[in-house]
């Protein structure tokens, strides 16, 4: 068919033939509405075009969106018998704990329940070898306690026994138990000029306060 520009220069070249300009114009006209028809046509193609994009977009949309996993029984009962396997775990080093810590404090209770026991012995082994001369203490007898006394204070160590430092220190009711008080010129008031029975410590813990003189 030909084109609307051709047929209008047609028309002027054929101007005053009648026959010619109308069946040129009727031409012109059926051109003018096929264009018409194929602007409707075109329209209509671009239209049906975006509704048939639109579902294809929401499906992909639809499909871009993850749909929620189903766990398997299998898994949820996995995750549960490992959740309580975790709590009895977390619980048996809690009583291992609580277990281990009742034996030291019971430990510790026996230990110084034997201590306390053990130093009136200590205390008359010092008794008895400062009653002994100097002739005495060379005797095969003061040799002998000598000995048994550095062993038995030795063990005592061992088990972090240790004897309270008391003369010419501050008094520390801590540490100390003052029984009387005394004049001295060697030392200042409220220092400890005497100690009357030694105290202990066991592990850093008073297991007998000294008994001590302090001066006034």
């Amino acid at each position: 068919m030909a084109s609307k520009g051709k047929i209008l220069k047609k028309v002027k070249q054929h101007k005053g033939n009648k026959d010619m300009e109308k069946d040129l114009k009727d031409l012109l006209e059926e051109e003018s509405k096929a264009e018409e028809t194929e602007e409707v046509t075109e329209e209509e193609i671009e239209e049906n075009e975006a509704e048939a994009e639109e579902p294809e977009a929401e499906k992909n949309e639809e499909a871009e969106e993850p749909e929620e996993e189903k766990k398997d029984p299998k898994d949820e009962r996995i995750e549960e018998l490992e959740d309580k396997v975790k709590r009895q775990l977390a619980e048996f080093d809690n009583f291992r704990k609580r277990t281990d810590k009742e034996k030291e404090t019971m430990f510790e209770a026996g230990a110084k329940s034997v201590i306390e026991k053990i130093l009136p012995v200590v205390d008359n082994f010092e008794r008895g070898i400062a009653s002994l001369s100097e002739e005495e203490l060379q005797s095969a007898q003061g040799s002998g306690m000598q000995m048994i006394y550095k062993q038995l204070m030795g063990e005592l160590e061992k088990l972090d026994v240790k004897p309270i430092e008391a003369v010419g220190k501050e008094f520390d009711p801590e540490l100390h138990n003052a029984v009387m008080q005394c004049e001295s010129e060697e030392y200042e008031s409220g220092i400890v000029a005497q100690e009357l029975q030694k105290g202990y410590t066991y592990r850093d813990s008073v297991i007998r306060h000294s008994m001590v003189a302090v001066v006034s």
